[in-house]
């Protein structure tokens, strides 16, 4: 297995390089009147940690409505470093603290 491909989502030894590695993928696309998704699922055990992206490489992908179908791409990951790592986790946390701000009024009735 290559480094890039490390099962461990913080394996970049790096504090600003981007590991990039390219693995086969497969994208569900749906556009119906049921439901509007596109997801993808990598074929490699790569797992995807925070501050990773990942990019479908390939033309653009259109779904028509009431359309529904299957690709099978190759897609870009990009492992973040270590400092990206750290910051994205930090960010994300304030976040998610904005999200528990919450007020009750006493409603005079």
């Amino acid at each position: 297995m290559s480094p890039d491909l490390d099962p461990q989502p913080a394996a970049n030894p790096h504090f600003f390089k981007r590991l990039v590695s390219e693995v086969p993928c497969v994208v569900d696309v749906e556009n119906t009147f049921d439901g509007v998704y596109a997801h993808v699922d990598l074929k490699a055990n790569v797992p995807v940690g925070p501050g990773d992206t990942v990019r479908v490489l390939g033309d653009k992908i259109v779904a028509p409505y009431g359309s529904k179908f299957t690709l099978f791409r190759t897609a870009e990951v990009q492992r973040a470093g270590r400092l990206e790592r750290a910051w994205t986790k930090l960010t994300g946390r304030l976040e998610c603290l904005e999200l528990l701000e919450v007020s009750f009024s006493a409603g005079d009735a």
